[in-house]
């Protein structure tokens, strides 16, 4: 079996006034056009963790996730693509929202879990599914080396190097894989993390967890805008300015946070003049879900 989607992620120029007057060069990579629900990252982790359990010939998976969480809604849409069953635990008491209808649509069951037992997501896997052998255990957010490895892949699609290089970051295998596409390609790119957690400076532990040889790259903390799924006006009211301009929907949990950070940092001339800089859309759109009242 095949487990590919024919990857459509262009690159779209990001036209404002402040890179004009910088003269700067900004782009967008825009994975989140690969699929409709297996979007972003999410499908570059996925890959190679969709492989795997096939030869390992098992055909049921197990991951983990909040409850409105991209991860579970693209694992979900995967299984039923690729024939594999597919269970949720979900963090948290049981709720209804659009995101889990959509899980459910595909096919996945959810399992509900207390906050304090979902911590140990190995000993929930081994108490509920220890003894099917056909079950295959995917981290939350498919962290993973396999993870690390289909997002590298995304740097071999780049039609030129860029000087500076953004993602935002919630587990930090996405980022890890990126600058372990850069080292293979020797390529002197910056690469630029973007924590979308409070205190966010724990992600650089995360990221060297899959480096295989240690690497220089920025960590850029402070935009996080409260911490994970947090948001203020000012995020909210750059997102409706984005999106009126440019025609690219973003959300405000992942992407919106990196291209803020961008915006940002080129007001305050930390870019050279002439800098070619790159901003990856990972995807996760149903991440607007449940946030409506904040616009």
């Amino acid at each position: 079996m095949s487990f590919d989607l024919e990857i459509f992620s262009p690159i779209h120029a990001w036209n404002h006034p402040v890179f004009a007057e910088k003269k700067l060069n900004v782009f967008i990579k825009r994975d989140d056009l690969i699929h409709p629900l297996i979007s972003g990252n999410k499908w570059r982790k996925l890959k190679y963790l969709l492989q795997n359990a096939h030869h390992q010939h098992k055909t049921h998976l197990i991951t983990f996730g909040g409850a409105f969480s991209n991860h579970l809604l693209a694992t979900a849409a995967a299984g039923a693509r690729f024939g594999f069953k597919t269970t949720g635990f979900v963090r948290g008491e049981e709720v209804q929202n659009n995101t889990l209808f959509l899980c459910r649509l595909h096919g996945m069951n959810l399992i509900f879990t207390d906050r304090e037992s979902y911590k140990n997501k190995c000993l929930l896997f081994q108490n509920h599914f220890g003894g099917d052998a056909r079950a295959y255990f995917i981290n939350e957010g498919g962290a993973s080396p396999e993870a690390v490895k289909g997002c590298s892949e995304l740097v071999d699609e780049l039609p030129i190097t860029y000087d500076h290089i953004f993602c935002a970051c919630g587990t930090g295998t996405t980022a890890a894989g990126i600058i372990a596409g850069l080292q293979q390609q020797q390529a002197p790119s910056v690469f630029h993390a973007v924590p979308v957690f409070k205190n966010g400076d724990f992600m650089q532990q995360e990221i060297d967890t899959y480096l295989d040889t240690p690497a220089n790259y920025q960590l850029h903390t402070a935009y996080h805008f409260g911490g994970y799924a947090k948001t203020k006006p000012e995020l909210i009211n750059f997102i409706k300015a984005f999106v009126a301009s440019t025609g690219i929907l973003i959300e405000p949990v992942y992407t919106a946070k990196a291209l803020y950070a961008v915006l940002d940092l080129a007001n305050q001339s930390y870019f050279k003049p002439e800098s070619n800089i790159l901003v990856i859309h990972s995807g996760g759109i149903f991440g607007l879900l449940g946030l409506e009242n904040k616009f």
